[in-house]
């Protein structure tokens, strides 16, 4: 803003302030002098770019290349407080004129001020108030330097001006307005009376303001004599100090503030933190207030937080001020920027005029800045913020940042400023600055004040109805205000402790609690009440508390004071432990009543109701276990948020619930939750966006909302400024645009309108924001551990102030105990009650345990573990999976080997079986055999009979069936006939069956029948041979037949009559009756169709009669043929039962033919049957014999591995717990430290009978020696160390993050998922979120390399595994894109920093493995090396049988599994299955070539060992070295060597070594030379003062490798002793020193000097200490022959301690050699020859040097003189630098990076380059330097 700024990316050009205005100075051709003022502190960055200016050049360089030329008239001035950060190069450029306040004085601001009074006073009282200042002024300011604290220091001027602006004030009234009008008379007159009082109330106000509340005493006890001594007309009453009046004018007397006190009722239906109680502080602040900023005075409150500086400002501002002013409140923390307070206060202004701003005509706009001095303190010293208030105190406005170069006047502004005294995040602020402010010191309320206020509040809400109220109330707020002062004076912050700050807000937030409960519930009982107050006390002030002391402590206070002040005991008021109250109990929304919760087990009921109801509503599932203590913290949060305002700040590790508890309490309010979520571009823009709808659901929506903010989620420090401004304000400044802000503006009208207010702009955002801050209950989650934390409750103090805080400690026991039950109780396989509480009791042990042995580790190693209540439930989850997978698994593989087994055995029982079955069917078979030749001679005589039979019956069956068609011929020529005449009767009878009864009564009744009804019946009765009736004929004397009589008679029984139709016997019918009829049938009358005309009954019967006619007539035809019929059916059944017989005789031969050959069959499949089973059981003996002999071996492994895993089903209990531990809990721990613990836990299984196996361990237990064998070949080293390592990656649910620094892991995992596609990334990638999520779409594995201690918070959706459902598939959110997950999806994360300090938020997300390289592993490794240089045939060979065996291995393993399932899976006999004989065979075959070739491999190993072996001591020595190198860091961090590196110098020392070919010399010259290299590459980048500390390093690790050190005299050397065995007296007390003595004392602990103090020789000894040359004097004997050369320099530690570094330089050289205590040159050559294209030379610099002659010098001889570029990095530099490196790598170039300092930031820039360098693809003569 100062030089203006070139963007690196587009190269654009924004001009600055100083640069325009320069440039326009420069362009401007007049004489006039232009002056350049630069007022304010110096800062060191840009003062230096002003040298050229300053310089006799006068040119001002910009970035942009621009060179700016001043003419003769441009001068430059600073005006500076001092010169702190100044550099020689700028002072010595300027001319220096320096103001001492003290010369100056304050009578030049006194007279000054005189001179400007109103016309009346200053004409009448000017030589008063001169003589007033002259008599009191100076005697108080000195007064107030010496005897009294000031909150915020001040300077005398700063007071001196104070006071005069305070008399402004009073005199403002007496200053003539421009219209000329006479002041009053009556002022006039009183005048002179009132200058004296004002003056002394002025004083009071200004010079005793700034003191503290013992100050105050002070300063009015001196006050009153001063005044006594200068004999004060009017002094001030005795009864109260000087700070309890003020001159009222009318009366002319002293008035007391408590006078203005009006006695207004509280309305306790308002929210707490809208209740005001007034009290003398708010009178006298309010009127203070009053009268400066009425009169246009800047107003500067300070105090302790607490006190009411905001709640009394805010009061005055938005309530007590007149129309015309309007207000604006900021609240300032250590994130505020100038910039960002210029843009609020710009917002608020219009535009007056050109270059005017200011509020609208009439107007009046205040400032108010709570928390002024928050903001932090850029890195030299100012507060820009500040500073540009200050410029605005100082010339009116400020810099317009958008029209750069112009100056904004901002009028009719002026500021209230509230801050707290300096310290903890708060800094000063310059009295440049506050000298513009008249101080307000609010002290410490006074106990009075704080009574008042809370017992007003009490009384009002307990109301008539409680017995004794004010007593009551008086005595709880005065125990209250008691508790409160002893627990701020006792529990003092510290750095563990930060959070223990007091104030009085935490007073208030019990009566606030308090007021939650309905007064009515307490009946008057004062138990209940005082129960109640106990409750709230230790949920502000105990709940806090870190540890179990401090609790204790707290509790022990409340039992101290509640006798005193209730006259109750503790007893008499707490009669359920823990003390618990809440309004959730009743699930009613209506009914929420805050009372207490006596019963336990309704609670654990009710919120276990809640949390199954909030699982059902959402799908981000939680399983709690509600124990006791999350059951506290429930409630405590769900207190916090149901209050108005209430917010929590959660302290706690992560993982141990804070946030699942909140989402529950929040979902138990009814309350909405609101969280961001992170994504990888998440920003400022995305964070503010979120905050919008936040703060509009809660201010416009007036939604009840929690807040959670978890301190994983700040990616940005001003995240948490924001959240603090919500705390403090309920509102982020500029955070909505102006048509947002008219929309929320909108919203409030209609509510003030209905509150009766009006609706100005200040009431509706002050609406608005008291909304905000009543419906957002924040909710802070953060982790108390480390500097972070402190460093954010020092800069953003409402993190505390506004939140009630909830420590969450480690879970007790009875949390863990519960979690842990809760988990076996759903295991069906623990059936054992005594193992369960076992199993239960170690769980504890095992948490608490690590947790005892991550601070050991931490003490011990300095190295950070962090145990969190997640880790417990990891280890919980991972039992009960690893448990239940690992029993199914030996079951499966118990029950397929038993299965085996028992086949095997019932085979071998079958056999035996079979060989008598075998002997017993030999008889039956010959038997079988003659009874089936017998069978077939019977046979054969019976076929002969059976055959001539057979012929016979033939012959007489072809007769018979010539008989029977002849028969068949005749039958059917009858049937022919008769078919003609059956189709007529059968309708005939048809249609007599369709006749009924009445039909025939019909006819019977005729009297009168017609003709054809007379026909018929005629004709019945002839067809019946009924006679007629003679009656007389037609002519006289005549007679005829009459058939209708007879006719009727016969139909009188219609029914019979018809039955007799039907039976009519119509095969003999006489020729009589058909003659008779003859002539009917032949009547054309008597025909079917002429009779249906007359009747239908007689229809059916004249058909009947014609049916019977023609039948008579065919059955006549037929009658012949019916004979012949006859006569031949009577032959046929002749012939048929005489052929019949012989058929019988046929049949019986046949029977007995069937039977014989039957049984002859029977006696043939007997016989085939005997054979088969005879042939069978020598084939299932053959096959039993090979299957038992094959399996033969088999037999007893198989018999004890069933026995084995018999037992590992019982253990697996024990061992799985283990092993779930080591997964949970010992990744980040090393060898040592695991085997330690692991031995404790087994320990305590063995104590609480849980079965486990002696020594079991996460390897042998879980471990599949195939898996670590392939394991190994893709890189895992060999130690015991790794292999646990890669169980405990390839069984935790967590994905793994390796600490990796020697690179082992890195290499291994790149090895073992080469085949599956392994994406491999860095953060620093740009598209490294593109390349992870592509992995986890596809099922990739993904490794990504090098991280810091911090993580991307994006990584967090794949860190928690967090998947869900949509659409039937498993989806995962990552960033903004939601991606199919696919479930073979892996992660690897690997960090190169040795001993990284991850956060417990971190660890829980992951499962960290330590995989620092074992001295073991690398042994093996380095002895592979050397055997691979020295004789590669064998590295070979051995390499070869390793992936050989590790083969064969897996085929042996997989055979026996085929062998196991076949003879699981064969149904019955395993003898009976063929294929499963000849598989096995095959199987067998191959296993014993297996078998062989793995013998023959072992020897070939042996054989290729035993001469491995031999290099043993190389490799011996050369993992000593490297560990040696390694604790170099411990030195200095910068000492890292890299275990690449450290290779390559071993390969180049195996090379360059003396040959020999003697192996023995030839491990010595390799031993010497390797170890001389290092010892000269190490010292090449060592400082000169480590290096001889080095030489010694090396020699005592490989004198104690040789066992030639004892460890205890090493730690003494080291540390010296701890324990004194003997005290005894200084032999030689006149010249050995006391502590030399108490040395020697304590080295009698070691065994070998145990008697050197007791036989202390003095003079022999007194010659060694008086010696020149000490550590080469000889001790006296027999010491002298008794110890060895590092003994000696125990003795000389001891006594001459300031020649120790002569005894280890002659130690060194004794052991090494002299070479190794000799200084070793560094040259320049050495170090370009073992660079590379990826290892470049780095010259680390002390003062005064510079390597660049050397370096262009080498150049020259190498012959790249030209080719070297050099480049100074600083600000800017970055891009050039690295197009610089491409073109090295293009081109060959060699790259001289100077000043690599100064460029920290692009660092990691040019590290991610180098490592991504491929040596092959850049040019061979590339190296950077």
């Amino acid at each position: 803003q100062v030089y203006g700024d070139l963007y690196a990316l587009t190269l654009e050009w924004t001009d600055g302030i100083l640069s325009t205005l320069v440039r326009q100075g420069a362009a401007d051709p007049g004489a006039s002098k232009k002056w350049f003022v630069f007022d304010g502190p110096v800062d060191a960055i840009w003062i230096e770019n002003m040298n050229t200016v300053l310089d006799d050049n006068k040119k001002l360089c910009l970035s942009s290349g621009e060179i700016i030329k001043l003419s003769d008239t441009q001068t430059m001035m600073f005006e500076v407080e001092d010169l702190a950060v100044a550099s020689p190069a700028t002072v010595s450029r300027c001319g220096m004129v320096y103001l001492e306040p003290s010369i100056l004085g304050l009578d030049p601001f006194i007279e000054s001020w005189l001179a400007r009074l109103p016309g009346v006073v200053r004409e009448a009282h000017t030589d008063t108030l001169r003589d007033l200042c002259a008599r009191f002024l100076q005697r108080t300011l000195s007064f107030v330097r010496k005897q009294v604290r000031e909150v915020v220091p001040t300077v005398n001027s700063n007071l001196c001006f104070s006071l005069l602006r305070l008399l402004d004030c009073h005199f403002a009234e007496y200053q003539v307005g421009l219209d000329g009008e006479p002041l009053d008379p009556e002022k006039l007159a009183a005048l002179p009376s009132n200058v004296e009082p004002w003056f002394m109330f002025c004083l009071v106000w200004s010079v005793g303001a700034t003191c503290d509340y013992e100050g105050r005493a002070a300063f009015d006890g001196f006050l009153r004599g001063a005044m006594a001594e200068e004999a004060v007309q009017v002094p001030f009453p005795d009864e109260r100090t000087v700070y309890d009046y003020r001159w009222a004018v009318a009366d002319r007397r002293w008035q007391p503030w408590s006078a203005d006190l009006q006695d207004t009722p509280v309305d306790i239906k308002r929210d707490f933190s809208d209740i005001i109680v007034p009290t003398v502080d708010t009178v006298r602040y309010s009127y203070l207030l009053d009268t400066l900023l009425t009169n246009k005075k800047q107003v500067l409150c300070v105090g302790p937080t607490g006190t009411g500086k905001t709640l009394t400002v805010a009061d005055k501002l938005l309530k007590r001020m007149p129309q015309n002013y309007l207000t604006h409140f900021l609240s300032y923390s250590a994130r505020t920027s100038a910039n960002q307070s210029q843009d609020i206060i710009d917002s608020k202004l219009d535009k007056r005029r050109k270059g005017v701003f200011g509020p609208p005509l009439g107007k009046y706009f205040i400032f108010f800045i709570d928390d002024l001095n928050m903001p932090a303190l850029e890195e030299y010293g100012a507060q820009p913020p500040v500073e540009l208030l200050r410029q605005w105190m100082d010339h009116g406005g400020w810099y317009d940042r958008k029209a750069v170069g112009q100056f904004r006047e901002l009028v009719d502004i002026g500021f209230v400023c509230a801050m707290g005294p300096p310290g903890g995040g708060r800094n000063p602020v310059t009295k440049r600055f506050t000298r513009h402010f008249n101080y307000l010191a609010f002290t410490e309320m006074e106990d009075s004040s704080k009574a008042l206020i809370f017992s007003s509040i009490m009384t009002s809400y307990l109301g008539s109805g409680f017995p004794a109220a004010r007593e009551v109330t008086e005595a709880m707020v005065e125990a209250t205000i008691t508790v409160y002062r002893s627990i701020a004076e006792t529990l003092l912050p510290t750095p563990a402790k930060s959070h223990y700050t007091f104030n009085l807000r935490d007073l208030s937030r019990v009566f606030q609690g308090m007021l939650m409960a309905d007064p009515n519930s307490f009946g008057g009982q004062k138990t209940d009440l005082v129960r109640l107050w106990c409750h709230e006390c230790s949920r502000v002030f105990h709940d806090r508390l870190i540890n179990q002391a401090d609790r204790q402590w707290f509790i022990d206070l409340l039992k101290e004071k509640m006798p005193d002040f209730f006259g109750l005991t503790w007893g008499d008021v707490v009669h359920v432990q823990p003390l618990m109250y809440g309004d959730f109990m009743s699930t009613s929304a209506e009914n929420k009543v805050y009372a207490e919760v006596t019963d336990m087990k309704k609670l654990v009921r009710v919120i276990e109701e809640y949390l199954d109801d909030f699982n059902a509503t959402t799908t981000a599932q939680m399983k709690l276990v509600l124990f006791l203590d999350a059951l506290k913290h429930v409630s405590r949060i769900a207190r916090v948020i149901r209050q108005p305002r209430g917010n929590a700040l959660l302290l706690g590790v992560g993982g141990s619930g804070r946030q699942s508890l909140t989402r529950l309490a929040a979902f138990m309010a009814d309350y909405d939750l609101f969280q961001i979520e992170l994504a990888k571009n998440y920003g400022v823009t995305e964070w503010r966006d979120d905050l919008k709808r936040l703060l509009t659901k809660a201010g416009v929506d007036g939604k009840p909302v929690v807040f959670i903010f978890s301190d994983t989620q700040i990616k940005s420090e001003s995240f948490l400024e924001d959240v603090n401004n919500i705390l403090n304000s309920g509102d982020v400044p500029n955070i909505f645009a102006p048509d947002e802000i008219e929309n929320i503006n909108s919203a409030m009208r209609p509510i003030l309108l209905t509150q009766g207010i009006t609706p100005t702009r200040a009431n509706l955002f002050s609406l608005y924001t008291s909304r905000v801050r009543s419906n957002i209950h924040t909710v802070l989650c953060m982790s108390p551990i480390g500097e972070p934390f402190r460093e954010r409750l020092r800069m953003f103090p409402s993190l505390v102030n506004a939140c009630t805080i909830d420590w969450f400690s480690e879970w007790p026991d009875e949390a863990l105990r519960s979690v842990a039950a809760s988990f076996f109780a759903e295991m069906s396989h623990l059936d054992s009650e005594k193992v369960v509480e076992g199993l239960v009791s170690t769980c504890v042990h095992m948490h608490q345990s690590v947790s005892e042995a991550s601070k050991l580790f931490k003490d011990e190693l300095n190295r950070h573990n962090y145990v969190t209540p997640t880790s417990y439930l990891e280890l919980l989850g991972l039992f009960s999976l690893l448990i239940g997978q690992k029993k199914e698994e030996l079951f499966s593989s118990r029950k397929r080997t038993a299965t085996g087994l028992e086949k095997l055995l019932t085979t071998a029982k079958e056999v035996e079986l079979l060989q008598q079955e075998l002997e017993a069917m030999q008889p039956l078979l010959i038997q079988a055999t003659k009874e089936t030749e017998d069978t077939m001679a019977r046979i054969a005589k019976d076929k002969v009979v059976a055959e001539e039979t057979r012929t016979v019956v033939i012959k007489e069956e072809k007769q018979a069936s010539t008989k029977a068609e002849e028969t068949k011929a005749i039958a059917d020529d009858a049937q022919r006939d008769l078919d003609e005449a059956l189709p007529a009767l059968d309708a005939a009878l048809a249609s007599l069956k369709s006749l009924n009864k009445n039909d025939v009564v019909e006819v019977r009744s005729m009297q009168r029948p017609p003709p054809g009804v007379k026909l018929v019946i005629e004709a019945v009765c002839i067809m019946k041979s009924i006679k007629p009736k003679r009656i007389d004929g037609p002519k006289m004397g005549t007679k005829m037949d009459d058939y209708w009589e007879p006719g009727k008679a016969m139909l009188a029984n219609p029914q019979a009559f018809l039955e007799s139709l039907f039976k009519y016997d119509k095969d003999n019918i006489s020729d009589t009756v058909i003659q008779k009829i003859q002539p009917y049938i032949d009547s054309e009358e008597f025909t079917v169709g002429n009779i249906s005309k007359v009747s239908k009954a007689c229809t059916s019967i004249c058909q009947w009669a014609r049916a019977m006619h023609k039948y008579h007539f065919v059955s006549k035809a037929v009658a012949p043929k019916r004979a012949r019929l006859q006569e031949a059916q009577g032959s046929l059944e002749q012939t048929l039962k005489l052929l019949n017989d012989a058929k019988k005789r046929l049949r019986d031969v046949e029977l007995n033919l069937k039977e014989l050959e039957k049984k002859y069959a029977e006696s043939v499949a007997k016989k085939e049957e005997l054979g088969r089973k005879c042939e069978e059981c020598s084939l299932k003996l053959t096959r039993a014999q090979k299957l038992i002999g094959g399996l033969r071996d088999e037999k007893t492994r198989w018999q004890e591995s069933v026995e084995r895993l018999d037992k590992l089903l019982v253990d697996i209990v024990g061992d799985g717990l283990i092993s779930a531990g080591t997964i949970a809990y010992l990744g980040p721990f090393t060898g040592e430290y695991r085997a330690r613990m692991q031995e404790a836990w087994a320990a305590r299984l063995l104590e609480y009978g849980v079965p486990h196996t002696p020594g079991a361990n996460l390897v042998n237990t879980l471990g599949d020696p195939v898996k670590i064998r392939k394991w190994e070949i893709d890189g895992l080293p060999r130690d015991m160390l790794s292999k646990e390592n890669g169980c405990i990656v390839h069984f935790s649910r967590r994905w793994p993050l390796f600490i990796d620094p020697q690179g082992q892991a890195n290499k291994w995992v790149k090895n073992m998922e080469r085949d599956h596609g392994l994406d491999v990334v860095k953060l620093t990638d740009r598209d490294f979120l593109r390349s992870l999520e592509n992995a986890v779409r596809f099922g990739k594995p993904c490794l990504l390399e090098n991280v810091a201690e911090e993580l991307d918070p994006a990584l967090e959706p794949v860190l928690l595994r967090q998947t869900f459902k949509q659409a039937g598939n498993t989806v995962m959110k990552l960033g903004d894109s939601i991606i199919p997950y696919h479930d073979d999806f892996k992660f690897y994360i690997t960090t190169k920093l040795p001993n990284p300090h991850y956060s417990p938020e971190i660890s829980v997300k992951l499962t960290l493995v330590n995989f620092t390289l074992a001295p073991s592993g690398l042994e093996d490794q380095l002895l592979g090396i050397i055997v691979a240089e020295e004789r590669p045939d064998l590295e070979e060979a051995k390499n070869q049988l390793i992936v050989g065996n590790a083969k064969m291995q897996q085929e042996l393993k997989e055979i026996e599994d085929q062998i196991l399932h076949l003879l699981s899976s064969v149904q019955g006999s395993p003898v009976d299955d063929e294929r499963l004989i000849e598989t096995l065979g095959v199987s067998k075959k191959t296993s014993e070539e297996i078998q062989g070739k793995l013998v023959a491999a072992q020897e070939t190993e042996k054989d290729i060992d035993a001469t491995r072996s031999k290099y043993i001591p190389v490799a011996v020595r050369t993992q000593i070295l490297f560990f040696c190198i390694t604790d170099l860091s411990s030195v200095d961090p910068m000492y890292q060597y890299s275990l690449s590196w450290f290779i390559a110098l071993f390969l180049s020392g195996i090379r360059n070594a003396e040959a020999s070919d003697d192996i023995d010399q030839r491990i010595i010259n390799i031993n010497e030379h390797f170890t001389f290299s290092l010892y000269t590459n190490v010292c090449r980048s060592v400082f000169e003062r480590h290096k001889l500390l080095f030489a010694f390093l090396l020699c005592i690790r490989i004198l104690m490798n040789d066992g030639a050190i004892d460890v205890g005299e090493w730690k003494f050397l080291l540390t010296g002793g701890t324990s004194m065995p003997e005290s005894l007296p200084n032999p030689a007390a006149r010249w050995l020193p006391e502590r030399s003595w108490i040395e020697l004392l304590r080295m009698a602990s070691l065994p070998t000097f145990a008697a050197f103090a007791r036989d202390f020789d003095a003079d022999g000894l007194k010659r060694l200490f008086d010696a020149v040359a000490p550590h080469r004097e000889p001790l006296p004997e027999p010491w002298e022959g008794e110890l060895d050369s590092f003994q000696k320099l125990l003795v000389l530690r001891c006594m001459r301690p300031d020649k120790f570094t002569n005894g280890m330089q002659d130690f060194v050289s004794e052991h090494l050699g002299q070479r190794y205590i000799e200084p070793q040159t560094s040259a320049l050559v050495d170090a370009y020859r073992d660079s590379s294209a990826t290892t470049p030379v780095i010259f680390v610099l002390s003062q005064g040097t510079d390597p660049a002659s050397d370096l262009y010098k080498f150049a020259d001889e190498m012959r790249f003189g030209k080719k070297l570029h050099a480049i100074s990095l600083g600000q800017g530099q970055g891009p050039r630098a690295e197009a610089l490196m491409k073109e090295g790598m293009d081109r060959g170039l060699w790259i001289f990076f100077q000043n690599c300092h100064l460029a920290p930031s692009w660092m990691p820039s040019m590290e991610r380059i180098i490592e991504t360098i491929t040596p092959e693809k850049v040019h061979r003569h590339f190296p950077p330097l």
